[in-house]
């Protein structure tokens, strides 16, 4: 959670641990992969890699980062029988909202502050009443990584299915609810396409 939309040190960390930090294990263990022409990398997303939310943008950056690394690392080691799962889970019973696991943001920035208080209040009072079983979900893991067709993405826990139903239906219904303009521009061969919300056409 942060109250600033800059990305100085805390903002930094999250994504090197969230997003870099998968990488670099990865990078690691790709080349055994390779030389068995066997593997499975599973890799944690979260819900925040689905939607954003509010306050928490450096987290959701990250997921979301981790989420479309995973959706074009799958393609690059296929050919080598290397599988791929991306976990996006919803809410868990975890220490993840204990003082000790998280730096809450102080209100320093007064635009901000009002909402930022009352953000973290409510972050705080779900500790301990996160709906999804850390436990359930390992062994959810287990089962997946048994698989000989392992699946590609793991949506885990009803909080975390809702949001990717809210979104999907989302993005279905913009076609229908912005205006969109299409034109068709060849150059060199290429096929182009300009979407315009309330924007003038090029000419």
């Amino acid at each position: 959670m942060t109250s600033k939309l800059s990305c100085g040190p805390p903002r930094v960390q999250q994504i090197e641990t969230n997003l870099f930090g998968p990488m670099n294990v990865t990078r690691a263990v790709l080349p055994i992969m390779r030389r068995q022409r066997a593997g499975h990398i599973i890799t944690l997303s979260s819900s925040a890699g689905i939607i954003g939310q509010e306050f928490c943008v450096a987290y959701a950056a990250s997921k979301f980062g981790v989420a479309g690394w995973m959706e074009s690392l799958r393609y690059d080691v296929e050919p080598y029988n290397i599988h791929t799962t991306v976990v996006k889970p919803g809410f868990l019973r975890t220490e993840l909202l204990v003082d000790a696991s998280t730096t809450w943001p102080e209100p320093t920035i007064a635009d901000y502050a009002e909402r930022t208080t009352a953000t973290v209040a409510a972050w705080k009072s779900m500790n301990g009443q996160q709906p999804g079983d850390p436990a359930k979900l390992a062994r959810a893991l287990l089962t997946i990584a048994g698989q000989k067709t392992p699946l590609l993405r793991f949506v885990a826990g009803a909080d975390a299915i809702e949001a990717v139903k809210a979104k999907a239906q989302e993005l279905l219904a913009r076609p229908y609810t912005e205006r969109c303009t299409l034109l068709e521009i060849r150059h060199s061969g290429r096929l182009l396409s300009w979407c315009a919300r309330g924007l003038p056409v090029p000419a």
